[in-house]
């Protein structure tokens, strides 16, 4: 197996491990998928278990991003295959192994990731999902809107174009990973940011 291929396994791997369904099952004794949206993320865990066990999940999942493209470079890697590592990570996040290739929707290992590429990037980004959600209260209004407006700042940052482009699948996978978000956001069903759970989910939009 090449360099580059081991390089992608490993960020997948890293970006597989259910941080937030770890930390919930630890602090709770509960899944959190059956609770809220569903979702083993940062925002959910925050639902379920609280302000501690969210910001743990955050930290571990943007390490996460950090690592896969901290391996590449570690590795001598190309920035295409550093980039691509990078992706790897998220897809394992959102399509983990360890879950039968269910999972969340990749924020904080996006975070992670944009940061290990360009911090300048990743607090320009940042900044701009804290300005959304504080308007909107929602934060799959701040993720998707954050996520768009990667591929932009990397570009007027005059970061690799292979960077840019890895911003761009980026957008996309965000935005296509927040799809029920979207529907219930319509539909007026969409859990603000700082609103408790009580309803028990049977696994329902587990992502």
């Amino acid at each position: 197996m090449t360099t580059g291929l081991l390089v992608l396994l490993a960020g997948y791997l890293l970006g597989s491990v259910p941080t937030g369904l770890l930390v919930v099952r630890w602090a709770k004794g509960v899944d959190v998928r059956r609770y809220g949206s569903g979702n083993i993320g940062t925002v959910n865990v925050l639902r379920v278990a609280g302000t501690g066990a969210a910001l743990l999940v955050f930290a571990v999942d943007a390490l996460k991003g950090v690592l896969a493209v901290g391996i590449a470079g570690w590795a001598g890697a190309s920035p295409a295959v550093t980039a691509a590592a990078g992706l790897a990570s998220i897809v394992g996040h959102d399509w983990s192994v360890f879950l039968g290739f269910k999972g969340g929707k990749g924020v904080a290992t996006t975070f992670g990731v944009i940061l290990g590429l360009s911090p300048a990037a990743a607090s320009i980004s940042v900044a701009a999902w804290v300005a959304l959600v504080a308007l909107t209260r929602y934060a799959s209004v701040g993720s998707m809107l954050g996520a768009v407006s990667v591929p932009i700042v990397l570009y007027f940052l005059r970061e690799p174009l292979e960077y840019v482009v890895l911003g761009a699948a980026i957008s996309v996978l965000t935005v296509y990973a927040h799809r029920a978000n979207v529907r219930r956001l319509l539909s007026g069903e969409e859990l603000k940011v700082n609103q408790s759970v009580t309803p028990e989910r049977e696994g329902k939009d587990a992502r």
